[in-house]
């Protein structure tokens, strides 16, 4: 299964929010939600915007929140690529009229006038040689094309990276549903995307205030992550959100939303 192919009408229909913008070849689904200053929220590997509802949910009423599919991810066309992010994030902030971590980070770089402050949620080491040491892709690619694509994703929903420590149902049904949406096409790409660049060049350049979060039971590679771009980003603030794993915004999005609120109502006006 590829992600060349247009999302079924049935899909497109799924959610009355969703709304669909084409950018250099490729369909890219996103929401335009709340009444306030704008706040971007992207997503990460093979997650979709959907992960972002109970931020939506919690954040509505003081920003305007606009977040997309990634290019290649959930309903968005197009075949993954880490270089495009960037682009397509301005894109839809010049069509829209407004304003993964390293998608973040590739904005704000290249967009630093539209930029109050950023979030940092998870983020892998800043250097490029480290940052995939949780993620084998190389090996994923291989089970893809030995097993397909749902022997990939029983394996990868059995990741760290992807366990969730809440015990709220509706919470785990949404990020099946959202695993399951992932096609696999930036693995089964001939052609893959080029190794993501160091983020040091990306921090380098970044003013913005910065707010770098974890869940406190993220793997101990990640918290150490945090930990070095921290040092990198002197002005940085860190806060771990308790009971939480790596998606600490589905594990507790109650102290995740209070965080966010409290750092962006600071900063963004």
């Amino acid at each position: 299964m590829t992600g060349n192919a247009s999302p079924s009408p049935a899909a497109v229909r799924a959610h009355p929010a969703d709304r669909f913008l084409c950018v250099d070849g490729a369909r890219l689904r996103y929401r335009d939600e709340g009444h306030g200053p704008p706040v971007l929220l992207v997503h990460g590997w093979t997650l979709d915007l959907e992960m972002w509802d109970p931020q939506v949910r919690g954040l509505r009423d003081t920003f305007r929140l606009v977040r997309l599919d990634r290019r290649g991810f959930g309903l968005s066309g197009g075949i993954p690529a880490a270089d495009r992010d960037g682009a397509d994030l301005r894109a839809l902030c010049r069509h829209l009229g407004s304003q993964g971590a390293r998608s973040a980070l590739d904005f704000a770089t290249a967009a630093p006038a539209q930029i109050r402050a950023i979030v940092l949620d998870g983020p892998p080491p800043p250097e490029s040689a480290a940052a995939d040491e949780d993620v084998p892709l190389a090996r994923y690619r291989a089970r893809i094309a030995s097993d397909g694509i749902e022997a990939f994703r029983r394996e990868w929903a059995r990741h760290p990276l992807t366990q969730l420590h809440t015990h709220d149902e509706r919470t785990h049904a949404l990020l099946a549903a959202i695993l399951e949406r992932y096609t696999g096409a930036d693995l089964c790409s001939p052609n893959p995307s080029p190794p993501s660049s160091d983020m040091r060049t990306c921090l380098a350049s970044l003013t913005a205030p910065a707010l770098i979060l974890n869940g406190e039971l993220d793997l101990a590679s990640r918290l150490q992550a945090a930990e070095r771009l921290g040092e990198l980003l002197p002005t940085a603030q860190r806060a771990l959100i308790a009971a939480a794993g790596h998606l600490p915004n589905l594990d507790n999005p109650d102290a995740y939303n209070a965080l966010c609120r409290a750092f962006l109502s600071r900063y963004v006006h």
